[in-house]
């Protein structure tokens, strides 16, 4: 395998970074169910610029004795008894997630995978918990090291809204769409790759080994 194709793993030291968006039933990742978790990886090319690339998607069933707050499913207009979800045992969706993730991880030649996420936090935190419900040893993801694009946009565009944040770095976003762990998790990615890009074009970043 070419060094170019290793490139990524020169830059976040080792880590691999994973774009994560769900949509829960509360804020609280221990009671509130996971129904839908969207993950996006990224690739970087010959000139050291950052796209997205494999897209992970499942509707989840809520676990047993999950808390579904009708506050948040209003918000995000998910029916966890709808058939047409398609959605799947959480354990399931989280245990071919980390399988697909390691994978991706090992052929990028990183070492960990890092959560990359617009209020990081908050998906880490139901991240973590779905992991932990469904016994999953091997997971790719550190527990607590996280990059937030909150912050990162803050930063560099002046914008912590994702939306807001995304229009200010001329990315199209449909608000219409917003909601879905999909299509946010794909917003996300497109501003975390062109936060990183705009870095380097400024000279933030050399493409070096010893980077």
């Amino acid at each position: 395998m070419s060094e170019s194709s290793h490139a990524l793993s020169h830059r976040f030291r080792g880590y691999f970074p994973v774009v994560i968006d769900v949509e829960t039933a509360g804020f609280n990742a221990n009671t509130d169910a996971l129904l839908e978790i969207a993950a996006v990886t990224v690739k970087m090319d010959e000139q050291g610029i950052l796209h997205p690339d494999l897209t992970f998607h499942y509707h989840i069933d809520p676990f047993e004795g999950a808390n579904l707050e009708p506050a948040a499913l209003e918000f995000n207009g998910i029916d966890p008894t709808c058939a047409l979800r398609g959605a799947i045992e959480e354990s399931a969706a989280m245990k071919e997630l980390c399988k697909g993730i390691r994978k991706a991880q090992k052929d990028a030649n990183c070492q960990r995978s890092v959560i990359v996420a617009h209020n990081a936090t908050f998906d880490q935190s139901f991240v973590n918990a779905a992991i932990a419900r469904c016994n999953i040893k091997r997971t790719p993801f550190h527990p607590f090291v996280s990059f937030d694009t909150t912050s990162l946009a803050g930063l560099s565009l002046g914008q912590t809204v994702l939306v807001k944040a995304c229009r200010a770095a001329g990315i199209h976003f449909d608000q219409k769409e917003a909601h879905s762990a999909l299509y946010d998790a794909q917003k996300t990615t497109e501003l975390f790759c062109y936060m990183v890009n705009r870095y380097k074009a400024l000279g933030g970043w050399p493409l070096t080994e010893a980077s």
